[in-house]
């Protein structure tokens, strides 16, 4: 097992490589978690956009889009609450098990 030594202006200290595989793997989920929730909200906004056109609409050859514009703007509201559940559930996880490592190396 080697050890590894991180550059850190304000504390210079040396990790374990194990850990710090764990460290960048549980980094990269947490950038993976924002990226899910800004597709959330893209699409939540794409939504939005596309029901207050479809609202704008009066009449399209007899047949009323109001109804389909509704239920867009519902959709854009569901996919936002949506989003920031999962966003929420997931960072919590993940900040869960970044509180559980230095307490599993001190037992050791």
């Amino acid at each position: 097992m080697r050890k590894v030594k991180l550059h850190n202006p304000f504390k210079a200290r040396i990790i374990d490589e194990k850990l710090l595989r764990e460290h960048l793997a549980l980094e990269r989920t947490k950038l993976a978690n924002e990226r899910t929730l800004l597709s959330y909200i893209r699409a939540s906004i794409y939504l939005l956009i596309s029901g207050l056109a479809l609202l704008q609409i009066k009449d399209y050859q007899g047949i009323s889009l109001m109804w389909v514009g509704y239920l867009s703007l519902f959709l854009c509201i569901l996919f936002i609450i949506v989003g920031f559940s999962r966003y929420v559930a997931l960072e919590r996880k993940l900040n869960g098990l970044l509180r559980e490592q230095p307490e599993e190396k001190n037992k050791s």
